[in-house]
């Protein structure tokens, strides 16, 4: 028996992801100032659990937590105006946030951002396994290769490798990560024997021997097998060889259109992408950004709306504009067009501004107004019910498979759609009303906790097609033998 696509589209869920980072200006640069805003609370553990606890009450699928290691200095040659208005920076690790939310929680999914350029992957591996070990199995990995000049600088750089050389790296890293997490420890590697004293059998241990190009990694994975093993892995690059990264690596992808068209449009390249990778194109969730501003009632909404739009920072815009475009926005005199912005940073940014509003150029005065609600994204003010069917509108449209949200105030704009727009869109049918059991992986897919057959990473486990694991027991031995004497 078949159904028709409308009754697909009706079965279909909408999913939520609340889109955070370890700041206090994320994506709305001076709603810090707001009186209800509580962002500056970034730095305690209390608002990262009452934010987890809310995001739970309200079934989201996960918390995404983004990151930088360095500051926005592209704007006037200087990190001044990054300073002043907060805008990411001061900031701080994501990763020691998800331990204590995951133990005030029973479901919530955590997506944590982690940059493949100056971290090597041996201890970055381990810091993920602990974390899926710790969640049991709720974490992702959001894998980025970095854009910022002073991270580069400040790490023994003079600048970013150029954007495609950067994604070569990180297929490299990830190469390493796979196979440490996938392709060295079998499954009952761990006996765990209290009668013979054996609590690990040395012969189902594997060295992966890898000599690449950025990295060598010789040695064996030193954390047993979590529950995912490779926890869930996240990207945002739209760019031609980010979206072949995603095709190949990807299990969820974050989109930024301001047109449904050109969401429609990104959608269609990275199903695509999935499938020139050998995968199923629906093998990747794809959440577009989107900030909602929801009340009881439209007049609510837009109040807030108004409300909000008085807080708005410019200049703080513009710092993070110029950041993720690399091009310094103060050169630009305020009503000036921008145009043709070439760009060693986030290229999609740059090609979106460079294209212009559909009503013309860009300009800094607008792009600093638009930045300051949302950062840049698309941003939906209305009734919950009216949200809600615009949501499952966009959905139907574009195939995206959920959405990515970010705030205008914290955590006011989370418990507002908790409150007025999850209800909604359940009484449409179009959002679950419990969790699914299991691993983050398996809530989103339904399909197990491990990686797909057909993605890149399970090539790399033992006895497939692209492992380098040592299978000699003398081998192994002498690994083992080695690292005693240096440990």
């Amino acid at each position: 028996m078949t159904t028709s696509n409308q009754e697909q589209q009706v079965d279909r869920k909408v999913l939520f992801n609340a889109f955070d980072m370890n700041c206090v200006v994320h994506q709305s640069p001076g709603l810090w100032t707001h009186p209800d805003d509580r962002a500056r609370d970034y730095n305690t553990i209390d608002y990262w659990v009452n934010l987890a606890q809310t995001l739970e009450k309200g079934l989201f699928d996960g918390l995404f937590i983004a990151d930088v290691l360095g500051t926005y200095d592209v704007y006037g040659s200087s990190n001044e105006a990054a300073l002043s208005a907060g805008a990411q920076v001061p900031v701080n690790d994501p990763i020691l946030l998800v331990s204590a939310m995951a133990h005030a929680t029973k479901n919530l999914g955590f997506g944590i951002t982690a940059g493949t350029a100056y971290e090597h992957p041996y201890p970055f591996a381990r810091r993920l396994a602990t974390l899926d070990h710790l969640t049991k199995g709720r974490v992702g990995w959001n894998v980025v290769t970095g854009y910022l000049p002073s991270a580069a600088q400040n790490l023994g750089d003079t600048d970013q490798l150029p954007h495609d050389e950067r994604y070569n790296k990180a297929d490299e890293y990830l190469e390493v990560v796979y196979k440490l997490l996938e392709g060295s420890w079998e499954d009952d590697a761990v006996q765990n024997n209290t009668e013979t004293g054996v609590f690990t059998d040395p012969a189902k241990v594997h060295a992966i021997n890898h000599h690449g190009k950025y990295f060598d990694v010789p040695g064996i994975a030193i954390t047993e097998p979590s529950v995912q093993r490779t926890p869930m892995i996240y990207q945002a690059g739209a760019s031609p060889r980010g979206l072949k990264f995603a095709g190949e690596n990807a299990e969820a992808v974050f989109i930024n259109s301001n047109t449904v068209a050109g969401m429609k449009n990104t959608v269609a390249k990275i199903r695509a992408a999935a499938e020139a990778a050998g995968r199923d194109p629906h093998s990747i969730k794809i959440f577009a950004m989107q900030t909602i501003i929801t009340g009881a009632t439209e007049a609510d909404a837009a109040e807030k709306l108004a409300e909000f739009s008085q807080y708005i920072d410019p200049v703080g815009g513009l710092t993070l504009m110029s950041g993720w475009t690399g091009a310094d926005l103060s050169q630009y005199e305020l009503d000036e067009p921008i145009t043709n912005i070439e760009s060693n940073a986030i290229q999609s940014t740059a090609a979106t501004i460079s294209n212009g509003t559909g009503e013309g150029a860009w300009t800094v005065s607008k792009l600093g107004e638009a930045t300051g609600i949302g950062g840049f994204g698309p941003v939906i003010v209305g009734s919950g019910a009216n949200v809600a069917a615009e949501l499952a509108r966009i959905q139907d449209v574009t195939d995206v498979d959920g959405f990515n949200l970010a705030y205008a105030i914290t955590p006011g704009t989370f418990e507002d759609i908790v409150e007025f727009v999850v209800p909604e869109l359940q009484k449409l049918g179009r959002y679950k009303t419990e969790y699914a059991p299991g691993s983050l992986r398996n809530k989103l897919f339904g399909q197990g906790d491990r990686l797909d057959e057909s993605h890149r990473g399970a090539s790399y486990r033992l006895g497939a097609k692209n492992s380098t694991a040592t299978t000699d027991l003398t081998s192994i031995s002498a690994q083992l033998v080695s690292q005693g004497a240096n440990s």
